[in-house]
């Protein structure tokens, strides 16, 4: 009989592997590095005949090793928004964490830090950006959910575009 109770051999076990050489993550700490709240044109810009903003949102994701299995990763996002010309607010804030990974290979590292870390730091982080709106005195932005994995994709492929010489497909 197996550890869980069943006499089904566990994954790590079909597979070779001892349990404690799986692939492991782990969410050590989650932090606010830098948030910015600016609301340049109030109390103008909270006229309820303005009508909501347009919001132009950017989205990165940075990610450094650190010592031994720890690795920090930043989800940085930025909104702007504006009534025509005028600018109604501006948010941006830098929502960090530490992870563990243990026992990934080599090639997994990379998607594990830049899919895997901001999917899990995201819903904390759009809680942020919902709150900071909110008590600027605008409705919250509720941020739609991103995908990760398409973002590194387009990101890749806009980096080997990049490399190429000049005139090549």
């Amino acid at each position: 009989m197996t550890e869980n109770g069943s006499d089904a051999p566990t994954d790590a076990a079909a597979a070779g592997q001892a349990p404690g050489d799986q692939p492991s993550l782990a969410i050590i700490t989650q932090y606010i590095k830098d948030l910015s709240f600016e609301n340049p044109n109030a109390p103008q810009s909270l006229s309820p005949e303005k009508g909501q903003p347009e919001v132009e949102l950017g989205v990165n994701v940075q990610a450094r090793a650190g010592d031994a299995d720890m690795f920090d990763v930043e989800l940085r996002i930025s909104a702007k928004a504006t009534h025509g010309t005028e600018v109604a607010f501006i948010t941006e804030l830098v929502y960090g964490g530490l992870f563990q990974m243990r026992n990934f290979p080599p090639n997994a590292m990379e998607m594990m830090c830049m899919i895997e870390c901001p999917r899990l730091l995201f819903p904390f982080a759009r809680r942020v950006v919902a709150d900071a709106t909110r008590d600027g005195g605008f409705s919250p932005l509720l941020l739609d959910p991103i995908d990760f994995k398409t973002l590194f994709e387009n990101h890749k492929a806009q980096a080997m575009a990049g490399q190429q010489p000049m005139g090549t497909a």
